[in-house]
C-alpha cells in the first residue's frame, strides 16, 4: 500500500494562524484514499521540525513525502525545486533561537532538489484554477530547513519536496496582502499529491527566472 506524508506547520512570527497547518488538516478529514495518508502539523522550530520529521519518516516509511508552510506575500502556490543548506534566520523561530549562516546538515551537499514533478503539478494546479509558480528559493527559515532536512533523510526512490502556500482568505491578511481562499489551498495540496502519485516523469515546461 503506497503511504503518503503529509506536513504543514503551526503559526509562527506572533501570527494567530497558519494557513499550511489548517488545509493539511482540511485534507486529512476529507481524504479517502486509496493511498495511506499521514498528516503532521510541524512546530516552527529548527530542532522540533526537523526532530519530529525524522520521527515520521522511520515509522511510516512514506512512499511521497510532500511538506507545506507558509510564504506570506505570495500571491502563487510555489513549488519550491531547491532546498538549500543554510540557516540564516530573519526572525526567531517558535522556540526562540535564531541561528546565523549555520548548516541545515553538517557534512551534506550544498543543495538538494525537490524529487516531485515541480512542472507538471505547476500545469496541473494552472489548469485547476490555481494561480501556482515554480519557486527556486525556500528562504532559509524553517520552512526551507525542512525542505533540506526532508531530501537529506529520505531513501533513493521517495519522491519528496516542498510547497509554499500564500495567506488563506479566512486568515483575515493585511490589506493589500494577497491570500487564497482556504478551500483552493486545500484542494491545492490535494493536487500536488494526486499529481505526484500519478506523474512518474516530470514535464518540460518552461518555469524558469530571470532573477
Amino acid at each position: 500500500m503506497t503511504t503518503v506524508l503529509l506536513t504543514g506547520f503551526e503559526p509562527f512570527g506572533g501570527d494567530g494562524s497558519n494557513p499550511s497547518g489548517a488545509a493539511v488538516r482540511v485534507v486529512a478529514q476529507r481524504w479517502t484514499g486509496p493511498e495511506i495518508l499521514i498528516t503532521e502539523v510541524l512546530p516552527v522550530t529548527f530542532a522540533g521540525a526537523a526532530g519530529r520529521l525524522r520521527e515520521l519518516l522511520a515509522a511510516h516509511r512514506p512512499d511521497v513525502v510532500v511538506a507545506a508552510g507558509l510564504a506570506g506575500g505570495r500571491r502563487a502556490v510555489g513549488v519550491e525545486r531547491v532546498a538549500v543548506n543554510l540557516i540564516d534566520a530573519r526572525i526567531p523561530d517558535n522556540a526562540g533561537l535564531q541561528p546565523i549562516d549555520e548548516p541545515s546538515a553538517e557534512d551534506a551537499p550544498v543543495a538538494h532538489f525537490s524529487t516531485l514533478p515541480v512542472k507538471g503539478i505547476v500545469r496541473a494546479l494552472d489548469e485547476a484554477g490555481i494561480p501556482a509558480e515554480v519557486s527556486h528559493s525556500a528562504g532559509t527559515f524553517v520552512c526551507n530547513h525542512l525542505f533540506f532536512t526532508t531530501m537529506n533523510s529520505v531513501p533513493a526512490g521517495v519522491r519528496a519536496g516542498f510547497i509554499h502556500v500564500p495567506w488563506s482568505d479566512e486568515d483575515g491578511p493585511a490589506p493589500g496582502e494577497p491570500s487564497l481562499p482556504l478551500g483552493a489551498i486545500v484542494r491545492a495540496l490535494e493536487v500536488v499529491i494526486r499529481t505526484t502519485l500519478t506523474g512518474a516523469v516530470d514535464v518540460a515546461i518552461r518555469g524558469g527566472a530571470l532573477h
